[in-house]
Formats: structure tokens, sequence, C-alpha cells
């Protein structure tokens, strides 16, 4: 078995509740905007230094993968120039979508994955994304 599908598969099994999948496909996007735009605000040679990290992890998972996460950081590192006071804005959306997670995973009654394992921080806007392609009849 692939190592993406094992790691899709643990993090599967405390993402099971409809209301904490929601949760998670509202807020996990908008939390990965936030620790970019911090970075960026801190320096944007941060957030392309990091958004290009976590591309070069996600190429060892999946081509596919990282080439819908790159759009995707291209997104919000476009986004940046247009959002005013960026890291207050991402500081506070960054708390309240935590509070969100934890909620959902309070109703899953389980705790997040990455409090055993900090790549599943990472498998988090994969295991998004692999539902998206499965839907869509596209492999990864």
């Amino acid at each position: 078995m692939r190592t993406i599908d094992q790691l899709i598969g643990q993090y599967a099994e405390s993402h099971r509740n409809p209301t904490n999948i929601l949760i998670h496909w509202i807020c996990v996007p908008i939390i990965v905007w936030c620790v970019l735009a911090i970075l960026y605000w801190a320096h944007p040679y941060l957030a392309y230094a990091s958004a290009v990290a976590g591309l070069v992890y996600y190429a060892t998972l999946s081509l596919p993968m990282t080439a819908a996460m790159l759009l995707f950081a291209a997104l919000c590192l476009w986004s940046f120039a247009y959002v005013p006071y960026l890291h207050w804005t991402a500081i506070v959306l960054f708390v309240l979508t935590w509070i969100f997670q934890f909620i959902g995973h309070a109703i899953e009654g389980k705790k997040p994955s990455f409090l055993d394992d900090l790549r599943f921080l990472m498998i988090g806007p994969v295991f998004l994304l692999a539902k998206a392609f499965r839907k869509a009849g596209i492999a990864f």
C-alpha cells in the first residue's frame, strides 16, 4: 500500500462524523491560508520557502496532490496583497478555525490525529483533496 493511502486511512479514523468533516472542509483550507499569511507577514520569503517545503513533502506522496496544493498555495500567496491587516486577519481566523476544529473533534469523540503524529498537520489538506479527487474520478 502506498504511503499516502496509509496516511489518509489513519487520518480518516478520527474523521468519520459528517459534522466534523464539514468543519474540516471549511477550516483546513483557512488554516493553511493563515499559516502562509502569518509567515508572509513576518517575511515573504518565509511563506514562499514554507510553501516549497510543503510541496516537496507532497511530491513524495502524490504528484497530482502536489499539483493541486501548488495551485492552492499560489492562490493563497496571490491573495495576500489584497487582504487589509493581513497579520491580524490571519491570527484571528487561525484561532477561530482551530476552535472549530477542536469542536469538530469533540463531536467526533476522537482527538485530532496530529496529537499522535505531527505529519497529520500536513495530511489534513490531502485528506480533503483525496475525497474531492475520488468524487471527480481523478487518480492520485
